[in-house]
């Protein structure tokens, strides 16, 4: 057993790791996965036409993604704390990769589906990355890590929109795909070369039974959510799906209370510093998607309609491109802060921040200097949360349950997102005006969602100050933000 740390040289893992080299490959690869994310808004309304089918039948090239992530999401975590987090990680990518090159090559609905599907099952290479980082990095560095690697989730978005919009304007819209399969690969070598296997591992029995529970009723309850508005919210399918999400899930809960090695270790996930930490994750999650869905339409709309400014979506793009560096050049300081006061404070002053950034943008609406600078003050207050939130996680958790714990609280903010999208379209499908033959979203419904945006930013923050100051909790989330002394180091990995 003593020999076994010589070994990664022959499984091609670097030794020793290189903390600067990781945390730049692990950045990478997460903005690599969020740029997949929007990378079909371009050309969203031009999929029937590229595809030959109905625009019902082409929203699920979108659609297939979020459940594939909401699935991909926890059961990679698991998957990484039982096998490996980086053999996950690289898996995670392969799956980009390859479902990049199917949608590259597709001129059919089908094919597409199915490669955004694999697009999708990606979606766990930011927690990942983050345990990787409370594995491998020492503790000075960890909280500013883990605060950049959060944080690229948001700048991946930012700066997908502008690049997917150049891209499909002056190429063939298969580019768009190529173009994603090409920095899957970069990605790919980039973690293969540089980031080291984690010695941190639980073994044991993977829970088929309990993933397959869960999926079924994510995909349920996340089908409801984000189809709703196209069925009708009262209709027998949305209204079955939902009632089938209750109660697959509570039998799911109830199973895996009762087996040895649960897919998810609900006892750890109720403990109140995770637990209240997960729900304020929802209200920022949705919160966060607020801003992304009204400025690039109010930036597009006509100027005619007394509102909209009559800007390309390359444009739009351009002024939501620098929220996302905002919230990278914030992640240091997120971590600063949760130094000196705890990630408890920090994820507090983030939701208020992000609050306030909503209220600037409900008073100024008309200069697109306007949208800058309240979508770089949103960034700034995600920038604070996204790092605040893995410390609080990891502070509550063993290092041997960081990758499930860390994917369960990226799953609550991507339903915090589908929420959102789900609320917005249903205000601004109700709230509207008159433009020639067409009826458009009103101003008041495009203020209505960004009061919305406030509101649960405000209510991220109620929810945060409730998170439990217990002296051993606030030990550990100190450790993550860099302030642990060395044994504490040593015993997390033990």
């Amino acid at each position: 057993m003593s020999d076994a740390p010589a070994r990664p040289a022959a499984t091609g893992t670097p030794a020793p790791p290189r903390p600067g080299a990781v945390v730049a490959v692990l950045a990478f690869s997460g903005i690599v996965v969020s740029l997949m994310q929007t990378l079909v808004i371009p050309i969203v309304g031009k999929l029937p036409r590229y595809l030959n089918a109905s625009a019902a039948d082409t929203a699920w090239a979108v659609t297939a993604t979020l459940l594939a992530a909401a699935v991909a999401t926890p059961v990679m975590g698991r998957l990484g704390d039982m096998y490996g987090k980086r053999r996950m990680l690289l898996f995670s990518i392969a799956m980009l990769v390859t479902g990049s090159v199917v949608a590259g090559l597709s001129d059919s609905l089908v094919p597409m589906i199915v490669g955004r599907a694999l697009q999708g099952l990606s979606s766990g290479v930011i927690p990942l990355g983050i345990s990787i980082l409370r594995d491998e990095l020492p503790e000075e560095r960890l909280g500013s890590a883990t605060a950049m690697i959060s944080a690229s989730l948001g700048v991946g978005g930012a700066l997908g929109l502008p690049a997917a919009a150049l891209i499909a304007d002056n190429f063939d819209w298969h580019a768009l795909f190529w173009t994603s399969a090409a920095l899957g690969v970069v990605a790919l070598v980039a973690v293969v070369s540089v980031v080291p296997e984690s010695k941190v591992r639980t073994g044991g029995r993977f829970d088929l039974a309990g993933a397959a529970g869960m999926a079924a009723g994510l995909i349920c309850l996340l089908l409801a959510i984000s189809k709703g508005g196209d069925w009708g919210w009262s209709s027998g399918t949305t209204l079955g799906l939902f009632a089938a999400a209750v109660v697959i899930l509570l039998a799911w809960g109830f199973f895996e209370l009762r087996i040895d090695q649960p897919l998810v270790d609900l006892r750890s996930t109720a403990r109140p510093q995770v637990l209240v930490t997960n729900l304020a994750s929802v209200a920022i999650g949705f919160s966060m998607f607020s801003m992304s869905l009204v400025i690039p339409q109010l930036l597009q709309l006509p100027e005619e309609t007394g509102y909209g400014l009559g800007r390309s979506l390359l444009a739009a793009g351009l002024v939501m491109a620098p929220s996302g560096l905002v919230m990278m050049a914030l992640a240091p300081v997120s971590a600063l802060v949760s130094r000196a006061k705890g990630p408890k404070v920090t994820l507090m002053i983030g939701a208020l921040i992000v609050a306030a950034g909503y209220g600037l943008n409900v008073l100024l609406m008309d200069q697109v200097w306007h949208f800058v600078l309240a979508s770089c003050v949103i960034g700034a207050g995600i920038g604070f949360t996204y790092g605040a939130m893995p410390a609080l996680i990891m502070g509550a958790v063993p290092a041997s349950e960081t990758g499930a714990a860390n994917s369960l609280n990226t799953l609550m903010r991507s339903i915090g997102t589908s929420v959102a999208s789900a609320v917005a379209g249903v205000v601004l499908a109700q709230m509207t005006t008159r433009f020639g033959p067409y009826a458009l979203p009103s101003e008041s419904g495009f203020r209505t969602v960004l009061a919305l945006g406030a509101g649960a930013a405000l209510l991220g923050f109620a929810v945060a100050a409730l998170i439990p100051r217990r002296r051993a909790a606030a030990a550990t989330a100190s450790a993550v933000a860099g302030d642990a002394p060395a044994e504490a180091a040593a015993s997390s990995r033990a």
